[in-house]
């Protein structure tokens, strides 16, 4: 048995990677109580990509410590393909688990366990996929690419495009869709916004300045723009074809014979491909500002978090035909957002297609269709093939 042949053989199944990478507690969350370091996740990955020849990074993810993304290259030069996931989880209710969500358990045709399907299954795969090319010479470099915290900041996405890594051409990003290739996902943005008056007593309204009516005020505004842009942009592809804003919460006051003096509201605003998030964000001060001023209130207005820009590729895009092909699907669109735009930040044409089902993450008993298993991995070969290896 050749070198290879011997170190190929020291990388375990697909079930054995399924099993050592659900049973890593790996969850990543705003919470400190539910965050857990990603390091075990990526040190097994590194164990199990050397063997095959792939040249390992892991790099720390500033301002995120025991948080780390890994780079792992076969072959070498320009152009290349990116296969990427994200290494951590949701944090979960072991009281709605039927089974331990840290142990792969396998019935009904499933394989049940937290990460099966979003998305420590598609490290599996991908490595299952790549052992095939072990020593043969690649024409351009294929990498598999792990993150951290997709699912609270995406901070390690945000690292990545910071430093302008990966280098590649093309990225396909594993998140579970049914390995129906996806070309374009809505964006997100939460939004806080606060007016802060003063209070007095609700006989005389000119003793105080109140916030909650400023913030009623306010919010008809937000509605009158919701509407301008759902007339203005409509896409198609989607489910649901307009921009949302949806008022999530809203707190103020304190007694009903008191004026308020503070309200706040959060809210959630989705844009289509198209739309800048900074330029709604001006839009909207635009309208509330004037509210405040006229009021006397002061006003707070700041993203809860950073946001996940809209992400589309082009439908005749090379990676969006290849994928397409090799599937038998026709690109679409989807509701929930990824680390897409990140990497096309870098430079990369990226798509997002996977194994498992979106209707599973984040839910109790997450599972993954054992019938996914041997369509994945062919469809990651035909990748592979097609982009680092006959480039046809």
């Amino acid at each position: 048995m050749s070198e290879v042949k011997q170190s190929v053989a020291t990388v375990p199944d697909v079930k054995t990677m399924m099993e050592r990478l659900i049973a890593i507690p790996s969850i990543s969350s705003a919470s400190p109580e539910w965050d857990h370091s990603n390091e075990p996740v990526v040190q097994l990955l590194a164990e199990w990509l050397k063997p095959l020849g792939f040249a390992v990074e892991i790099l720390p993810v500033p301002g995120a410590p025991g948080k780390f993304n890994l780079v792992a290259t076969l072959g070498s030069g320009p152009g290349g393909l990116v296969l990427s996931g994200h290494t951590d989880t949701v944090p979960f209710d072991d009281k709605r688990w039927q089974s331990d969500p840290f142990q792969l358990t396998e019935r009904d045709g499933r394989w049940f366990g937290l990460g099966t399907c979003d998305m420590k299954g598609f490290f599996a795969f991908a490595i299952e996929a790549a052992r095939e090319f072990a020593g043969q010479p690649l024409k351009e470099p294929l990498i598999i690419l792990a993150t951290a915290d997709e699912e609270s900041s995406m901070s390690g996405a945000r690292a990545l495009a910071a430093a302008g890594k990966p280098k590649a051409r093309y990225a396909v990003i594993g998140e579970p869709t049914g390995l129906r290739p996806v070309r374009m996902h809505k964006g997100i943005m939460m939004e806080r916004l606060k007016f802060e008056g003063s209070s007095g007593h609700s006989s005389n309204p000119a003793l105080g300045r109140n916030a909650l009516e400023g913030m009623h005020e306010a919010l008809t505004e937000l509605l009158a723009l919701r509407s301008q842009w759902q007339k203005r942009y409509r896409n198609p592809n989607f489910k649901v074809e307009v921009p949302t804003l949806n008022l999530g919460c809203i707190h103020g006051g304190d007694n009903p014979n008191r004026i308020c003096a503070q309200c706040e509201l959060h809210f959630d605003l989705r844009p289509l491909p198209g739309m800048d998030m900074d330029e709604l964000r001006q839009a909207i001060l635009h309208e509330l500002q004037p509210i405040a001023r006229r009021r006397q209130l002061t006003m707070e207005f700041e993203p809860l978090f950073e946001g996940v820009p809209p992400f589309e590729t082009a439908e005749d895009a090379a990676l969006v035909k290849a994928c397409e092909a090799l599937t038998g699907h026709p690109a679409q669109a989807v509701a929930f957002a990824t680390e897409a735009p990140w990497l096309q930040q870098i430079g990369l044409e990226t798509l997002v297609m996977g194994p498992g089902s979106i209707d599973q993450a984040h839910q109790p008993d997450e599972f993954l269709e054992l019938a996914q298993l041997a369509p994945a991995v062919r469809i990651l070969k035909g990748l592979i093939r097609q982009f680092c290896l006959d480039l046809s």
